[in-house]
Order: structure tokens, then C-alpha cells, then sequence
């Protein structure tokens, strides 16, 4: 039996705290929260925008719709350009198209144009969502799934902070969040930068091909799936909900702050308690199912302003739980590169997440405001049924997660069987 890792050893040992990292952690995770400000920034402007440009709820709402679903199809690519250039290229390449994208936004005359130059951020954020989570995940110190903890603290903080942003400029003008976004991007460029280091590139270059390929896994696609249906619901809420709220961009602002909170809080805390307490499996259905209630109180109550606040902040904290295991359980369930994970997964999500914010303002248009957040609520609900499908998947990924987390007692030889064990995770086909 080998002796426990003591002096140089235990000072080599990786520190278990997420939050103890590498400044070039720092400066990638500091630029996700700013990237992440963008889904939630223009949630306070919605009402403002559609009033100043004369454009109907369902037109503004193509400001999410195009995107996220510029993102979405980006997403295939990332790997082929982040397998050419390298990850810190592909991380400068995505944050200047962010930086030049917001600024034009800001400079719109209609509500055309914005949803065009949304579509080039989206074409940014894809580039560098997906890179930054692989280099986080290389770069971290404390374990995999204290990297997983850190990237959905970011995005928690950036979903939390971009309504407060989006309230307090947009109460000056609706233009001002725009501006906001792009000078905070520029400073995150400068420091990703100065602060990360080349990364190596991988031993095979990703083909266009592979994030396709990759959802004839089982794991993979039925999580995929699953996500579509849950961002149905999740966006559904974030790019709707403020009509019917008939409030003014800080009101909204500081709303869409509270859930973002919760969303923030629920993904560091109480995610990883959950799952150590439930399982993998049980805290998804828990927290989907209780997200689906949420939402259908949402359907229910409409037309009351105080109970459409308050179950739009309760959201935040499934919301939380559910992207914090989610994205633990893709990078465990599939058997291939995390990149290629990472790059199939979002391309189903976010196409779900695109389209339900138009849809909802068609449903509205069409029929009455509360039939959208009902199929919000019932698309959350096809999503649980269809995880519940991959349930032995769920379970496998979370055994392959446990071995990569465990703490290595014996030094090299069971850190061996953790990267053995997470080489073979997923199912086949």
C-alpha cells in the first residue's frame, strides 16, 4: 500500500475548493459572466424596444430567436475551428465578434437590424461559450467538477447581473445596455489575452461532422432532447414573461436580477448537495418536474402581476440545480471528445431555446397570453419523460463522475482508473 501523499506531494495535490484557481481561470470564467449577461440583458429593453421601433411582441422577440439560433447551428463548427487555431485563438476570435456585434446593436435604427447584429453576437458567443468550458475544465484546479461548478457560477453571476445592467441602462435608453455589453467584452479580451495561455491542440482535428455523429451516442442524444424541451420552458419564460409583467426596464431589471440570483446560488450550492444526496437522476426529475409547476402557475396566474414575479424569481432555482447537473452528466454520458460533447448538446438546446420566445408571441398573438407558458410548461414535462428513458445512462454517468472526482489516496494509480473511467463513459449507440 502506498503512503499517503505528504510534504511536496500534498502541496502538488490539486485543491478541492472550485473557487481556488489559476488567473487564467479567473480571466476566462470573468469573460463567461459578461458573456453571459447577453441572454439576460435584454430582458428589461423587451417592452422599451418594441415601443421605440414600433414592433410587434413577437418581432422583438426574434432578438433571443436569432441568437440563440446563430449559436445553436455555430456550435457544430467550434470544435473544427478550436482544433485548427487552437482554444485561445478560438476563445480572441468569439470575444471580438461579441465586442464589435453588441456595440453595432447599440447603433440600430430598427428592430431589423438589431436581430442582425444579435445573430453576430450569437455567431461570438458560440465561438467562446463552448471553448471557454473546455478550457476552464483543462486549466482548473480542484477536480472536474469543481470546473463544472465555477463555469455555472459564471453563468449564474452573468445571467444575474445582465438584467441589473440591462435595467439601469435601459432606464436611460434602451441602447445603453448594448454599449455596456461591449465595453465590459472589450476588457474581458484584453484580459484573456494577457492572462491564458496557448493550449494545446488536440492530437486529431475535429471534422464538421463529428457534433452530428456524436448524438448517435444514446446518453448524448437523449440528453440533447431532453434539454430542447427544457429550454422550451426555460425561454419561454425568460423572453416572454416581461410583457404581461407591464413593468418599466428597472422594475424588470431588478425581477430578472432576483431570478438570476437564485439561478446563481442553486447552481454552487445546491446542485452538488442535491446530487450527493438524491443522485444524479432523482435531483434532474425533482427539479424539471418542480420547474414545470412553476411554469404552469405562470399559465395559470398570468394576469396577476405579484404571482407572475414571484414564480418568474422561484424559477431561477430549478433553473439552477438543472443546468449545474446537466451539464455534469453531458460531459460524463457521452464516449466521445468533451469539445464534440459540448458542441452537439448545445446545438440541440439551443435550438429549443431560440424558437420558444417567437413561438410564445405567436401563441399570444393568436390565442391569449397564457397558452404560451402552458406549452412551456408541458414541453418541461416531455422533456422529463424523455430523460426518464436514458435512465440507465444517467446512473452510468454519474458512477464514471464519481470516479473522476474521487480523491486519489494511492497518487497516480487511481487517478489512472479516474481518467480510465471517464474515458469510458456514455453509452453506445
Amino acid at each position: 500500500m502506498n503512503p499517503s501523499p505528504t510534504g511536496r506531494d500534498a502541496a502538488a495535490a490539486p485543491s478541492r475548493n472550485p473557487f481556488r484557481q489559476p488567473k487564467a481561470v479567473w480571466a476566462v470564467a470573468s469573460a463567461c459572466v459578461i458573456s453571459f449577461m447577453g441572454i439576460g440583458l435584454v430582458d428589461p429593453i423587451l417592452p422599451a424596444v418594441s415601443a421605440d421601433l414600433n414592433a410587434s411582441p413577437s418581432q422583438v422577440t426574434l432578438l433571443f430567436t436569432s441568437y440563440l439560433v446563430v449559436m445553436a447551428v455555430a456550435m457544430l463548427g467550434t470544435g473544427w475551428v478550436s482544433s485548427r487555431i487552437g482554444a485561445k485563438h478560438t476563445l480572441i476570435t468569439g470575444l471580438v465578434l461579441i465586442v464589435v456585434f453588441s456595440a453595432l446593436a447599440g447603433t440600430s435604427g430598427t428592430v431589423g437590424q438589431i436581430i442582425g447584429f444579435r445573430a453576430g453576437w450569437g455567431l461570438g458567443n458560440a465561438l467562446f461559450i463552448a471553448t471557454s468550458l473546455a478550457v476552464i475544465v483543462a486549466s482548473a484546479s480542484g477536480g472536474f467538477a469543481g470546473a463544472i461548478i465555477l463555469y455555472e457560477a459564471a453563468l449564474g453571476l452573468g445571467i444575474a447581473v445582465g438584467p441589473l445592467l440591462g435595467g439601469v441602462l435601459g432606464d436611460i435608453s434602451w441602447r445603453g445596455p448594448f454599449f455596456g455589453v461591449a465595453s465590459l467584452m472589450a476588457v474581458a479580451l484584453v484580459a484573456t489575452t494577457a492572462l491564458v495561455a496557448r493550449q494545446p491542440r488536440p492530437e486529431r482535428r475535429t471534422s464538421l461532422a463529428d457534433p452530428i455523429r456524436a448524438l448517435r451516442h444514446r446518453g448524448l442524444l437523449i440528453m440533447s432532447l431532453a434539454a430542447l424541451c427544457y429550454n422550451w420552458g426555460f425561454f419561454t419564460v425568460l423572453g416572454y414573461a416581461p410583457f404581461p409583467m407591464e413593468l418599466d426596464a428597472l422594475h424588470l431589471g431588478l425581477v430578472f436580477t432576483g431570478w438570476g440570483l437564485l439561478v446563481a446560488v442553486f447552481s454552487v450550492f445546491a446542485a452538488p448537495w442535491l446530487r450527493r444526496r438524491f443522485g444524479l437522476a432523482r435531483t434532474l426529475y425533482g427539479a424539471l418536474t418542480l420547474f414545470a409547476l412553476d411554469v404552469l402557475v405562470i399559465a395559470l396566474f398570468t394576469g396577476s402581476v405579484p404571482v407572475l414575479v414571484t414564480a418568474v424569481i422561484v424559477a431561477g432555482a430549478f433553473i439552477g440545480v438543472n443546468n449545474t447537473v446537466t451539464t455534469q452528466a453531458v460531459m460524463m454520458v457521452a464516449p466521445v471528445e468533451r469539445p464534440v460533447a459540448s458542441a452537439a448538446y448545445g446545438f440541440v438546446r439551443f435550438i429549443g431555446g431560440g424558437l420558444a420566445p417567437y413561438a410564445a408571441g405567436r401563441l399570444a398573438e393568436h390565442f391569449n397570453v397564457h397558452v404560451p407558458f402552458a406549452v412551456g410548461a408541458g414541453a418541461i414535462l416531455v422533456g422529463v419523460a424523455i430523460l426518464a428513458t436514458g435512465h440507465r445512462d444517467l446512473v452510468r454517468a454519474e458512477r464514471n463522475q464519481d470516479a473522476v472526482d474521487a480523491p486519489a489516496p494511492h497518487g497516480g494509480q487511481d487517478a489512472g482508473r479516474a481518467e480510465t473511467a471517464e474515458a469510458g463513459s456514455g453509452s453506445t449507440a
